[in-house]
């Protein structure tokens, strides 16, 4: 499934030498997987509970 997206860094992982760092792609679902282990385990979220998250500053 890793290769049917566009996955994006988080402007976030600059920290840390980049040892913290997670990747969002956008399709008809939020993908939230770690960017040091890009076969592993994604998060999935709807679009609507996603923006709630980032809006919940």
């Amino acid at each position: 499934m890793a290769g049917d997206c566009t996955w994006r860094k988080s402007s976030y992982s600059g920290g840390n030498a980049g040892q913290e760092c997670v990747e969002v792609a956008f399709t008809q679902v939020v993908r939230v997987r770690d960017s040091k282990n890009t076969t592993g385990p994604e998060l999935k979220f709807s679009v609507e509970a996603w923006q709630g998250f980032i809006g919940a500053r």
